[in-house]
């Protein structure tokens, strides 16, 4: 590898405070679903979930910490998520 070459920055796990964002479409239960699935992959910190609009009300952001372990549970966390159908972005 080239001085002139960026390397990614690599995550040392565990993160106890490790942030998401998930940009789902705006739908009854949506948040639920969203959160459950975290659950199931992770330690959510319940008092750190945020919840916002789009302008137009189309989409909603979710942020949330959970406690990340490793990059497999990361992977897995997108996965599921993606595949629900209404999420579209998974930061």
């Amino acid at each position: 590898m080239s001085d002139t070459e960026v390397k990614a920055p690599k995550i040392e796990f565990p993160v106890t405070d490790y942030p998401v964002k998930v940009i789902s479409d705006t739908g009854v239960g949506n948040k639920d679903k969203i959160i459950e699935i975290m659950r199931k992959h992770a330690t959510v910190n319940e008092s750190r979930v945020d919840e916002r609009q789009s302008t137009n009300g189309k989409y909603t952001t979710i942020q949330l910490h959970i406690v990340a372990t490793d990059q497999d549970q990361l992977y897995n966390i997108n996965s599921e998520l993606r595949a629900t159908g209404f999420v579209h972005m998974v930061l």
